[in-house]
């Protein structure tokens, strides 16, 4: 693609992440205009598919305020070989369950402290704390529901009738291969009083569908092909093994029984969030001047061009973390800060590149090429460097023996994006004004 139409495609995204950057109600003052403009919000539909975005930054705790919830298990009824397995079902329980009050990044986290296992909760700005603790202290109620005699083809999750059998019937639920196909499978296994209560609803349910709901939501809807007689059914399906290991931990949730009860509770202050906001911001813009003014100090109109670069890229950050969206937390905010300098990084280690080209006597544009094409393998071994360390931050595969901190996977995360923008404002962005402009001189 010629630099011509990068540089307008490039400019083009710039105003629209600008305008996803403004704020809900702008008002705009000029001479005798002074309007009120209102950002719209992002609601795309293609389809089924919708992708909906208030596109407002989200807040953690520590900006926002909320509340710091800590609950203790009751394991006296868990064998001790499925202690660990209760524990988990109910931190996806909670979950799921805080999700409903529309908050962004919830902290929910076990711990074991001896033979006892706690639950912590981090909830931001939360309106209703007694609510949010009466939800989150429920013990989770599965139970299995048949469609009435009579019922059509077409009828929904809202036509299934309650059965008799609940989650005080299953044992528990395993996640098992298919000796045939090797396709994961979910196993669940009844008590001796739920396998006759099971016998029953699947001899009269044979070619229709038993619903499975949890806290009255729909888990799934597996057809039964026969009785089954054993106390041991097999929920099969075209699940991934991630997909039946989650069914398997929701099934899980309203099997054990888990009782929870509250032992600490912490209310946090916004006033504590305004001050860090104020102050990160100030740290940020002072930060960011002083390197807006070196570069152009020392590399002149190649230093302003790279700053431009930098304007770019804090325009398409602040659109990303809308846009995922991110929450930003103290630590998030002190990862975008430092991903500033590292923006800049590349284009020092460019411009040096280049004034080596131009002191052994090549022209201009032929030093620009060489200065981006040889300083490449340096900005990628950094970067790359940078990345495989927010990878060990932000632990997304959720191992033990690594950090599981909410606020630190925040700062990862928010690094980690702005290593990547970095690379495309140091090599894309500055490049292509570059380009453009030699150009123009040559002509």
């Amino acid at each position: 693609m010629k630099p011509q139409r990068v540089f307008w495609l490039i400019t083009i995204l710039s105003l629209l992440a600008g305008l996803i950057d403004l704020p809900a109600k702008t008002r705009i003052k000029f001479a005798k205009f002074d309007q009120e403009i209102s950002r719209p919000k992002l609601d795309l539909r293609i389809g089924k598919f919708r992708f909906y975005r208030d596109l407002e930054i989200k807040q953690g705790i520590d900006l926002a305020g909320g509340v710091h919830l800590v609950f203790q298990a009751d394991m006296s009824k868990i064998a001790p070989a499925d202690k660990d397995s209760a524990a988990q079902a109910a931190k996806n329980n909670i979950e799921r369950r805080v999700n409903l009050f529309g908050i962004t990044e919830p902290v929910v986290q076990t711990s074991k402290l001896g033979e006892e296992y706690r639950l912590i909760v981090e909830l931001a700005g939360i309106s209703d704390i007694n609510q949010a603790i009466d939800l989150i202290g429920q013990t989770a109620q599965l139970d299995f529901r048949e469609l009435p005699a009579g019922a059509t083809a077409a009828a929904s999750f809202a036509d299934f009738k309650k059965t008799d059998l609940d989650g005080r019937d299953l044992s528990r639920s395993r996640v098992r291969f298919d000796k045939n196909t090797g396709k994961p499978v979910v196993s669940l296994e009844f008590s001796s009083e739920g396998a006759k209560k099971f016998s029953e609803i699947t001899g009269r349910n044979v070619g229709k569908p038993v619903a499975i709901f949890l806290d009255e939501w729909p888990l799934t809807t597996p057809l039964v092909k026969e009785q089954i007689t054993t106390g041991e059914a097999v929920i099969s399906g075209e699940f991934s093994l991630e997909e039946a290991k989650r069914l398997s931990v929701q099934l899980n949730a309203g099997a054990l029984p888990v009782p929870i009860k509250i032992i600490e509770q912490r209310n946090i202050g916004a006033t504590l969030g305004v001050e860090s906001i104020q102050k990160s911001i100030q740290a940020g813009l002072i930060g960011l001047l002083m390197v807006i003014l070196f570069m152009i100090g020392y590399y002149g109109y190649l230093g302003f061009l790279a700053d431009v670069g930098l304007i770019v890229y804090g325009l398409f950050s602040f659109a990303l973390y809308k846009l995922i969206p991110v929450t930003l937390t103290l630590p998030g905010i002190a990862g975008f800060i430092l991903s500033i300098g590292m923006a800049v990084d590349s284009n020092i280690l460019i411009f040096e590149r280049m004034r080596e080209e131009i002191r052994a006597g090549k022209p201009k544009q032929l030093a620009m090429e060489l200065g981006f094409g040889r300083a490449w393998d340096s900005i990628r071994d950094a970067n790359v460097c940078t990345l495989i360390t927010c990878f060990v931050l932000f632990n997304p595969l959720n191992w033990t023996f690594l950090n599981t901190s909410g606020m630190i996977r925040g700062f990862a995360l928010t690094l980690g994006l702005g290593v990547l923008l970095s690379l495309f404002t140091g090599i894309v962005v500055t490049r292509t004004i570059l380009r453009v402009l030699t150009r123009k001189e040559k002509e």
